[in-house]
């Protein structure tokens, strides 16, 4: 069936109508900022079954369509969405969506995408620039910062034991991370063949920051256990609590004991680009590697993380794969060398794009806006009686508690009616609502609005 050129302009000038209100609505708080409908009703209220086994879809069917589709789910323009780590995306990362969704190059050999690789190639030498490897790094972009924390390890590996690839894995490599490391570090061990167990975890302090002083005390302890350490992993920022680790006292400990430094800058690595706040990022240069993630902190949709090594041949080694059909023709030009995935999205024009239109400054601007925000949350709360947060925020995250009250219970009860979208994480082992500011939306006005919401909550107490 050839493509109907003239049903699909019809279709996506619905599409450009559509999406244009659904964000200016979110923007402004009109509708809830979720709904949670249950799977089975919601199938049934937008004819899933019918679409499936009938087709049959036209653009007037399509529009209202998507109009039920859009008023489900979550509004993350909203101004209360305070929830997850995901990026509120600026439009021209959504206009780099739809061109991939028509061309559908992917671009991890040349020869499928020559515009889309060239682009990821000059967006990655921008971001190693920035983080201080310059001409002598390697990057790639990966979908997602969990592949991308495998990629990175795989290097690691690739420097500590280079028969791995073809000999297995051995018995003896340790990984070294405080437990406040994204959940994808252990599940990296696991796909590495390393095991959970030989996740080993760093002396932190009562925030769950690496205490520098006890590394020498970590390395000593993995060596009484048998174990040759294949990375050191550092937080900027941690998932739970954003808060940075001290990268440079890390980065020296690991150059002076020959120890392959990790930074996951998934969240906190934008931070580089406002000057404010890119002193949270001093000594990020020492790494050996680094991931940072573009559809957090630089407004594009999911997703495009970046693996960027400080030298260019450890990112090259990572893989060792072979295959005829694949792995000739533009050497020196082709990806696949260097990640997991094969068919890989033009994911490079999305942040490009978020660039060009916004600039290097605009983006700064925005994670600076952002950072100062959830600031501004922390003075307003701690103001407050009942309220408790246990840390000045580093980043756009703030944890906090209120009362003697069930945490989750409360965060329950803002979303059981789409007023509010926020998480929950355990600081020092005690349960701690948390806020992570990510719509540009999200003012003083939300804040004291959610401040006073909380304040009211009349639930049970616990125990």
């Amino acid at each position: 069936m050839t493509w109907n050129v003239e049903e699909f302009a019809r279709a996506a000038a619905v599409t450009v109508d559509e999406l244009a209100s659904y964000v200016e609505e979110s923007q402004i708080g009109l509708p809830p900022v979720l709904r949670r409908r249950p799977p089975r009703e919601l199938a049934e209220r937008l004819g899933l079954a019918r679409w499936i086994h009938e087709g049959g879809m036209t653009p007037e069917s399509y529009a209202k369509f998507l109009a039920t589709y859009l008023d489900e789910g979550t509004r993350l323009h909203h101004p209360a969405y305070l929830g997850h780590q995901v990026a509120v995306p600026d439009f021209p990362a959504a206009l780099a969506d739809f061109v991939h969704g028509a061309i559908n190059n992917p671009m991890a050999i040349y020869e499928m995408g020559a515009s889309a690789a060239t682009v990821e190639f000059e967006v990655l030498r921008w971001m190693l620039n920035k983080v201080g490897f310059g001409e002598a790094g390697g990057g790639v972009l990966t979908h997602g910062g969990s592949l991308a924390n495998l990629t990175a390890l795989l290097a690691a590996r690739a420097a500590v034991a280079p028969q791995a690839w073809t000999e297995g894995v051995p018995a003896d490599l340790a990984l070294l991370a405080p437990a406040s490391s994204h959940y994808s570090l252990t599940r990296a061990a696991a796909i590495l063949g390393l095991g959970e167990r030989a996740v080993m975890p760093l002396d932190v302090d009562e925030l769950g920051r690496i205490d520098v002083a006890r590394l020498p005390e970590a390395l000593e302890r993995v060596r009484r256990a048998g174990r040759r350490p294949m990375a050191l992993v550092a937080n900027a920022c941690s998932t739970g609590t954003g808060l940075y680790d001290d990268l440079r006292g890390v980065g020296e400990f690991c150059a002076a004991n020959d120890v392959w430094f990790h930074v996951d800058g998934a969240h906190g690595a934008s931070a580089l680009l406002a000057e404010e706040y890119r002193h949270l990022l001093d000594g990020i240069e020492l790494a050996d590697s680094v991931i940072w993630d573009a559809h957090k902190m630089l407004r594009t949709s999911s997703l495009a993380a970046a693996v960027l090594t400080r030298r260019e041949s450890d990112l090259d080694a990572a893989f060792q794969q072979r295959a005829s059909y694949l792995f000739y023709g533009d050497q020196g030009f082709d990806l696949i060398g260097r990640t997991v995935e094969c068919s890989k999205a033009e994911l490079g024009l999305k942040i490009f794009l978020n660039l060009a239109w916004r600039g290097e400054g605009g983006l700064g601007d925005y994670v600076a806006r952002q950072y100062a925000t959830a600031h501004r949350f922390w003075e307003l709360a701690r103001e407050r009686p009942g309220f408790e947060c246990p840390y000045e925020p580093e980043s756009n995250i703030v944890c906090f508690r209120y009362g003697a009250a069930d945490q989750a219970a409360i965060r329950e009860d803002l979303m059981a009616d789409g007023a509010f979208h926020l998480t929950s994480t355990e600081v020092d082992g005690v349960r701690h609502l948390r806020v992570t500011v990510m719509a540009p939306a999200t003012d003083d006005k939300t804040l004291e609005m959610l401040l006073d919401r909380i304040g009211g909550w009349r639930g049970p107490a616990e125990g």
